[in-house]
Parts: C-alpha cells; structure tokens; sequence
C-alpha cells in the first residue's frame, strides 16, 4: 500500500516523499482512514512504528480541508487570532519537542503553523510561537494549564485531541490536568489515544473519555519488538554497579540507556559510573530543559557512553540505532518495560534489553512475563553469581516479618474478643 492510497493531500505525500518514506507502516495504515472518516481512535503499536505520521498526517489532511478559523482581539480589533483547532498532550517536555518537530516537517510545504509548550523554558517565547497563528499546539499538560490560566491559550475551539503515550497521560499522575484541559474544550471533537501499552485501567478511562472508538492493534497488546533481544542477569543489589560497569567495559558498548527507579538514583549511577571510568550523564524530571538537551545531545554525539534516565524522563528519546537498554532497577510497573525496551530494536535494527535483577525484584519479572505472557531467560554471569547466603537470609528476615504480623493480628483479634465480651 502506498500513502497515495491513503488519500492524504498531495502536498502531504510529496512532503513524506521528500523525507524518504516509501510506504506507510502497519498503524499508519489502519489508522491513517480511520481518523480521516472522523472516528475516535484507541491505537496500540510498538514504540518505533510510527505512530506520530499516523495521526499528524490525517490531522494536517484535516484541517487543509477546512479553512482556518480566526477571533477578534479585544485589545487589538483590527488584529485578528488563529484559534488552535488540534492540540497534542504529551507526558514530557523531550516527546513534546520531538511530536512538534515531527509535525513542522510533515507541514512544511502547508499554511498550518504550528507551535509547542513545554516547562523549564520560557513562556514568552511560547506565547509568542501560539499567538503568530498556530492551528496546532504541541504541549506537556502541565505547562499548558499554566497557558489556559494566564488566558493565553484558548482550548474553546479545538476540533481535535491527541493523547501521545496516552498510558502515562491517564495514569494518576496526569488524570486530573487532563481532566482539568479537558473540561475547557467543547465536547463535539475527534479524540485519538496511541501508545505502546494499554493496561485494563487505562482502557477503562480511555472508554469512558472516547466516543465509540476504532481499536487498532497491530502487535499483539503489551508485546516486545521481535528485533529485541532480551535477558535477565540475577545478581546482588550490592554489586549491580559493579555488573554494570563490567558489561558495558569488559564488552565495549559505546551507547547504552540505562535506567533507574528514582530521581537520584539516576544522577548517584552516573556519578558511580564515571568514577569507573566509563562517562556517564543523567536525565530526570529535577533537570532543567537546557540540561536535559544538553544530556541528549551528548549522549547522541558519542560525548558520553551512557544515559541514566528515570521512566517519564525517558518517554519520547529518540535515538537511532541505539542498540543497548539496561534495566539497572526492574520497573514498578509491567507495562513501563514494553516502554523502556521499545528504546531499541527499532525500524527493524537488532536491540538487547538487558535486566539486572536482584532478589527482592523477582515480583517484578513476574509481572513483566505474564503481561508478555512468556518467559525471560535468564543467565548467572560467572563472577557476579547470586549469594545464597543472602537469599537464606532474606528468606529468614521475611519469615521474622511475617511471624511478628500473624503475632499481632492475633493479639488484636484477643483485644476485639475481650471488648465483646465486656
């Protein structure tokens, strides 16, 4: 199939043309007619499959159909306002940038303008970006409130929804801003939803915010990349570090992601790291932008061998042929390692996700493989082999745990009997 069979402007074809796609994707393929015939969308791919073109392109379609539509301004009557028709929340600032730059591009040979919104860069320059005449606004829920309470940003008009790693949008972190944006649009508009990942808790809040929605699946839900390879070393928490280092030196692995639970966590790896000898940069959400792109930018240019990141941080990295994922911490959540792996493997290179698990995370390569519904394998590197003696004693330490609960559910089932009895 080609994108001349989609019925995508010509302009929009001679500009995908230009920037080297031959054919579109599988979710581009089935969602492309599908936000074109003006149905609500729940779209599920891998990360890497191209799930940007997929809704930006038939969104542009959109609103060249259309004429643009404009508001009087109440200091300036003679200066009329491009009112935003389509609006894009992401979960980050990075995917922010990479969701508009993707977009600018494919609009390039267009009258649509365009514009983002993200924290921990100045507003004015965004005000400025949005009033010039943006039809569409990239932006992180976050930042954007801030736009809509200061009032330079009107969401009364928006004719189009897109919810970008919408799993991470509807999670608890976010349900509330998106409810929040939500309630200042009107309620006639075209939602999408796409992601990697859809847990049974986020499609419950994806039906109750959809109208009827198109599901498109075009992997299995919840799946890895086949052009992912993956493994899991057991060893001690104590000498993850120090595994760590030795895979990445021992190996000569050039560009590596790797990532950690926490905030600090992220930033005392690359200190230990580098320490190591092996150079090393972190990125979180305590980052600045600047320092966060300058991270980037390093690690992309070869200036550093490693990038610790933590999950949000992570979400919308795009690196080419990054060829190795490190778990150095097994995620809190099943879904969020589909997310992590997705960083390699993509367009159809080979990847390695590797897990460095330690024994109080087995719960969570339990989780992993039944939301995979397979099993990792796993290997015992020599030199770093577990210590069955920590096992035993943890095993002991739970035991000590679990013997002072029973202990103290019985004296309080005493405590209730002697009150019913008085």
């Amino acid at each position: 199939m080609s994108f001349q069979a989609l019925g995508l402007q010509s302009q929009l074809i001679d500009t995908v043309t230009a920037l080297g796609f031959q054919t579109p994707t599988p979710v581009q393929q089935q969602a492309i007619p599908e936000v074109l015939a003006g149905h609500d969308i729940m779209a599920g791919a891998q990360t890497g499959t191209g799930k940007t073109a997929a809704f930006a392109l038939p969104l542009l379609h959109r609103l060249m159909d259309t004429p643009e539509r404009t508001v009087e301004s109440p200091d300036s009557p003679e200066k009329a306002k491009i009112q935003i028709r389509a609006l894009i929340l992401t979960p980050t600032r990075e995917l922010a940038q990479q969701v508009y730059d993707s977009v600018a591009s494919y609009s390039e040979h267009t009258s649509i303008k365009s514009a983002v919104a993200y924290g921990g860069t100045s507003m004015k320059a965004q005000v400025s970006a949005i009033r010039a005449g943006a039809e569409i606004l990239v932006a992180t829920p976050g930042r954007l409130l801030d736009h809509a309470h200061v009032g330079t940003v009107d969401l009364s008009m928006v004719e189009y929804l897109v919810l970008d790693e919408a799993d991470r949008m509807l999670d608890m972190g976010f349900i509330d801003d998106i409810k929040r944006i939500m309630r200042r649009m009107k309620t006639a508009r075209q939602t999408l939803f796409f992601s990697a990942t859809f847990s049974k808790q986020v499609k419950k809040l994806a039906y109750d915010i959809l109208d009827d929605p198109k599901l498109i699946e075009v992997t299995p839900s919840n799946s890895a990349a086949v052009t992912v390879e993956q493994m899991v070393f057991p060893v001690d928490k104590h000498r993850k570090r120090e595994l760590l280092s030795y895979l990445i030196g021992s190996r000569n692995w050039q560009q590596v992601l790797v990532f950690t639970k926490t905030k600090q966590g992220s930033d005392e790896l690359a200190k230990e790291l580098g320490l190591d000898g092996i150079k090393a940069v972190s990125i979180n959400g305590d980052k600045s932008q600047g320092a966060r792109q300058r991270a980037l930018n390093d690690f992309k240019g070869g200036k550093v061998r490693v990038l610790v990141a933590t999950d949000v941080a992570a979400r919308g990295l795009d690196i080419e042929q990054l060829e190795y994922v490190i778990n150095f911490d097994m995620p809190f959540k099943a879904e969020d390692y589909v997310h992590r792996i997705g960083r390699t493997g993509r367009a159809g290179q080979t990847g390695h996700a590797i897990s460095l698990m330690s024994l109080d995370e087995e719960w969570a390569l339990k989780a992993i493989e039944e939301l995979l519904d397979t099993r990792l394998p796993q290997q015992w590197l020599e030199g770093y082999e577990p210590d069955p003696t920590i096992e035993l004693s943890e095993n002991k330490r739970r035991g000590r745990t679990a013997d002072k609960r029973r202990a103290k559910a019985k004296q309080k089932i005493h405590k209730n009997r002697g009150r019913h009895i008085r």
